[in-house]
């Protein structure tokens, strides 16, 4: 399943939203598969998570049934009983057991709310020129610092193109394009974010708003984020 989380949702964590899925597939009285054991749990494998606070059109999960669902009916059910904010936007009958390994990248978009197109066009040129940046973010195990340029395939100023450079209270608004390759440690847009303020000081004045638009196959040639899908759809990825 590929769905979305908006909206005041987006601050809901990923454990908020698995309740929030479960209850769901019950009320759809769904015919969920179990693990065995002493305390069976609903077979649901969820991937690479959004940041909480942040927005996504892309996020997947796999759930295991114990017979064949029509995909349209149970994506109908089940945004019937999903609060505001949660919204299942494809469900696929899975052919093929590797969708995790396939979500090699990301593509991000963040607006920055005043600030002006052409100084983070500046900046993102700046962040790619160089050959590594190193930030800093605090983990499970303490402060951590690794390169966030490594991980950036693509980084644009797209304001231009989307028309959406002008933000709703009337200020210039910077829109990046952002493609990170998933891998560890895990660079965020946020790692990315502060990559760009140690090599052009850039410095957002209003809290940045930030999308994921798409998981999946990387296609190196077009810096771009591949349908993840494909193959339990019986088509073939680029490259593959």
């Amino acid at each position: 399943m590929r769905y979305a989380k908006t909206g005041r949702l987006r601050f809901a964590s990923h454990r908020d939203c698995a309740r929030a899925f479960e209850r769901a597939l019950r009320r759809a009285g769904v015919p969920m598969a179990f693990s065995s054991g002493f305390h069976p749990h609903p077979k649901i494998s969820y991937a690479n998570a959004v940041p909480t606070g942040t927005s996504s059109e892309a996020e997947y999960l796999e759930i295991g049934v114990l017979e064949h669902l029509d995909p349209d009916a149970l994506c109908a059910a089940l945004n019937s009983s999903l609060p505001d904010g949660l919204r299942i936007v494809e469900v696929v009958v899975a052919r093929t057991s590797d969708l995790m390994t396939r979500l090699e990248a990301g593509e991000w978009l963040i607006e920055l709310p005043g600030v002006e197109p052409a100084d983070a066009a500046g900046a993102a040129s700046a962040l790619l020129a160089a050959e590594a940046v190193e930030v800093e973010r605090m983990t499970k195990g303490g402060l951590r610092r690794f390169d966030a340029r490594g991980a950036v395939v693509d980084l644009v100023e797209c304001s231009g193109v989307s028309g959406r450079s002008e933000s709703v209270v009337g200020e210039s608004c910077a829109i990046l394009r952002l493609v990170i390759r998933h891998g560890t440690p895990s660079v965020r847009p946020d790692d990315v974010l502060a990559a760009l303020a140690a090599v052009a000081d850039l410095a957002p004045p209003i809290p940045p708003r930030i999308t994921r638009l798409a998981q999946g196959p990387l296609d190196e040639d077009a810096r771009t984020v591949q349908d993840p899908l494909l193959p339990d759809r019986g088509e073939s990825t680029v490259g593959s």
